[in-house]
């Protein structure tokens, strides 16, 4: 029996998350785990989609796998070289294919659950590019992908080392910065979100950090009917961005 690979590695698991792997960056992969004795026509796709593009495919009991995944692997478990994300100058070289940026921006997201759900998001709303602050973020794990159901390999996600200094990078490029504030006085649907936009929004705990608050130009709440007085923040996510789409497509 073949040992994991190791160094560098990243373990990618649950099929919707390795086929969007395999089927947007296979070079990254380094071999496949395939519970033993699973057989369906979608755990067969993925198989035939390793062995074509010539990665070593390995069947292993359920116990190996779950003792190496973060979560429910369904059965497929990837290993493969760690995923590198885009840096300030890869945005700064790339600024110009974006005709009418869509930007998410999360200052301090730090539960992988909420990181990868906020970018199962942003890729079905189309999101030019998501800004993740280098020291307060959730990592792009394992875990942050397979929430994200495969939208982490398709998305363009840039690490930034100091947020406040880049959002007033994209300022100075002519976006709109709309942050996500409970106690703001101003309703979502009321902005204008067809201009260039980079949404901003905070962490689970402290939502946005002041210096982030300060470079917005617009806060903005969500209303609350209820008696739950805030949003989880991917729930959040999805609803503005659903909106800036709504009002880009009407």
């Amino acid at each position: 029996m073949n040992a994991p690979p190791e160094g560098g590695e990243d373990r990618v698991f649950g099929i919707h998350a390795v086929a969007s792997l395999l089927a947007e960056d296979s070079p990254r992969v380094r071999a496949l785990w395939v519970q033993s004795g699973l057989r369906s026509e979608r755990i067969g796709a993925l198989i035939d989609q390793a062995k074509r593009a010539g990665i070593r495919v390995e069947s292993h009991p359920r116990e190996q796998l779950s003792a190496r995944a973060e979560g429910s692997h369904q059965g497929v478990l990837a290993f493969c070289h760690a995923m590198a994300l885009a840096d300030e100058h890869e945005l700064e070289r790339r600024w110009s294919e974006f005709t009418q940026p869509l930007l998410l921006v999360l200052d301090g997201v730090l539960d992988p659950r909420n990181l990868g759900a906020c970018l199962r998001s942003a890729e079905a709303a189309g999101v030019d590019a998501v800004l993740l602050p280098k020291r307060r973020s959730a990592p792009v794990s394992a875990v942050a992908r397979k929430v994200a159901s495969g939208a982490a390999e398709r998305l363009f996600i840039v690490e930034v080392s100091n947020l406040a200094r880049r959002l007033e990078w994209l300022k100075k490029q002519g976006v709109w910065l709309i942050g996500a504030l409970g106690e703001a006085s101003v309703g979502y649907a009321s902005v204008d979100l067809t201009v260039p936009t980079a949404l901003v929004l905070g962490g689970e705990e402290q939502g946005l950090r002041k210096l982030t608050r300060q470079a917005c130009d617009y806060l903005v709440s969500i209303p609350m009917h209820g008696k739950v007085s805030s949003l989880n923040v991917s729930v959040a996510a999805g609803i503005l961005l659903f909106e800036a789409l709504r009002q880009r497509e009407g």
